[in-house]
């Protein structure tokens, strides 16, 4: 009887009254509440300050071990996003609001799992470049063979790894593919053992020749192991005395195969040319018979 009276006096009243009422209902619940909505307010401008300086944290201290500035703006932002999250589900929870932080979280699964089926290549080839920049297996600079291209890296991002090939185009290949296929880095060999092939005329001096080509490979490329510089004379060819010269070069500084040979070949060459000896060409002889 009571509730049908409420109920007969609530619609008893005028549009006014009603919107006066629920006013009133909705001020008494704030007044009541004004607590709760103060320490929420204050965990998730905590939770936002506190995110802002994990992130500039993290990423100074990820310079030291992850070189690309892409992944480590990644993983901050990633970080700043997960405390902002932490900060908004408790204040969710200070505020009793249970059944909309359920449907928040909820909806964010419905969400994510959406989003990560219609992103699935891109999102491989982002956690393939962030295991590339973490295991530091490529690095800027370094000389690599993957997938049928050769060439420098010039950059690694969130998706490519972009390098630059002996002709100066740049090839963009996925992470995922680099990962997926056996690549090759000259970067990481510390030791380069580099063989050079040549000839000299039969007019020169084998064993002055020998000593010429020793002497200059060892001071363009020192070795403090005291490796030897190897040198023999392979072939009598049909325009000159072939000679096979072998050596090993320190690649700390990520210096490739074929700088290090196109260095020693210089070296060999501006040597000869000081002491007159000559590196002959095929000639071809036309006998004019009459």
């Amino acid at each position: 009887m009571i509730i049908h009276s409420i109920l007969l006096n609530s619609n008893n009243l005028s549009p006014w009254e009603k919107v006066s009422n629920k006013l009133v209902g909705w001020y008494d619940a704030l007044v009541i509440n004004l607590p709760n909505i103060l320490i929420a307010l204050l965990l998730f401008t905590i939770s936002f300050f506190l995110s802002k300086f994990l992130q500039e944290k993290i990423s100074r201290l990820l310079r030291r071990f992850i070189k690309q500035p892409s992944i480590r703006e990644l993983i901050g932002n990633l970080t700043a996003i997960v405390i902002i999250m932490l900060g908004l589900i408790l204040a969710l929870a200070v505020l009793n609001l249970d059944s909309t932080l359920k449907s928040l979280l909820a909806g964010a699964g419905v969400a994510g799992l959406a989003i990560s089926l219609a992103l699935q290549g891109a999102l491989t080839n982002t956690f393939s470049g962030i295991f590339i920049a973490v295991n530091d297996e490529l690095n800027i600079g370094d000389w690599i063979e993957s997938n049928g291209f050769a060439g420098n890296i010039e950059e690694i991002d969130l998706r490519n790894t972009k390098i630059k090939e002996a002709d100066n185009n740049i090839v963009v290949i996925p992470n995922k593919m680099i990962l997926d296929k056996p690549f090759k880095n000259y970067g990481l060999t510390k030791r380069i053992r580099c063989s050079i092939e040549c000839g000299i005329d039969y007019e020169s001096d084998l064993e002055k020749t020998k000593n010429i080509a020793i002497a200059a490979i060892q001071q363009k490329f020192p070795n403090n192991d005291g490796s030897k510089v190897e040198f023999y004379y392979t072939n009598f060819g049909d325009s000159a005395i072939d000679f096979l010269l072998r050596f090993w070069v320190d690649a700390k500084e990520n210096k490739t195969a074929l700088e290090v040979k196109s260095e020693a070949i210089i070296a060999i060459k501006t040597a000869f040319d000081e002491h007159k000896i000559n590196i002959p060409f095929p000639i071809t002889t036309l006998i004019q018979q009459s």
